[in-house]
């Protein structure tokens, strides 16, 4: 793979911000701990896919700089960042503490119906299927940005906007585990079970402690789901 997936921004409106937002999502979808994946941003490449001079890509990619997604190394160009298992661990670590925070103020700010699209997420969803696996991790995610959102906090929610980025590669890689996707489920329904009951300590705790289960699964297979270069 020698380019990111991006389509031609023809109109000239808000570029910068549609430069930034195709790029980062290209970056999020991307397997960078696939060891064949080209990690490397070529500016001339992205700037002809993109229909952009290189002006825009430049500033975005200061942008995504700032934001831990990419890293630029003098003389040698830019790159998109792997993260180590401790920057990975950390980061779940604070995501763990914000999405419980969500649950609770969850419980006391959303609606019934908002509450019930977290069911809804998974009552058609097959898991035993193995084909299944890749629409269950998708649901997997929204599961856990629809707690953010009906937080109703603002800076919670953008503080857990960047950071859910990060942590979405990885998300997508320990779910593909069939033993973790049961687990998951179950902890889900759970959490859901503790946020229709309105129990704001309960649904703090099981969110909180559902995340800190992805820190065990992914020190004990850190290195079939990151690989060498992450881990050490």
């Amino acid at each position: 793979m020698s380019r990111l997936a991006v389509e031609p921004i023809k109109d000239s409106v808000v570029l910068n911000q549609r430069v930034y937002r195709q790029l980062k999502e290209a970056i999020v979808e991307l397997d960078v701990y696939d060891p064949g994946v080209i990690l490397r941003l070529d500016e001339r490449k992205l700037a002809e896919d993109l229909g952009v001079s290189r002006t825009p890509i430049r500033e975005c990619i200061i942008r995504l700089e700032n934001e831990g997604f990419v890293r630029t190394l003098p003389h040698k160009g830019t790159f998109i960042v792997r993260k180590s298992l401790d920057e990975v661990l950390n980061m779940v670590y604070v995501w763990a503490g914000l999405e419980s925070m969500a649950a609770r103020l969850l419980t006391e700010r959303a609606t019934d119906d908002e509450i019930s699209q977290l069911r809804a997420l998974f009552t058609t969803c097959d898991t035993k299927k193995e084909a299944n696996i890749n629409e269950y991790s998708e649901r997997n995610i929204e599961f856990h940005r629809k707690i953010i959102e009906m937080s109703k906090c603002d800076p919670l929610i953008a503080s857990a906007d960047n950071l859910f980025d990060h942590l979405k590669i990885v998300r997508l890689r320990s779910i593909a585990d069939s033993t973790r996707v049961k687990t998951s489920v179950i902890d889900h329904m759970d959490i859901i079970e503790a946020l229709e009951q309105r129990q704001a300590e309960l649904a703090e705790q099981r969110v909180r402690d559902h995340t800190l289960r992805l820190v065990d699964h992914l020190e004990e297979h850190a290195e079939e789901i990151f690989g060498v270069a992450a881990v050490n």
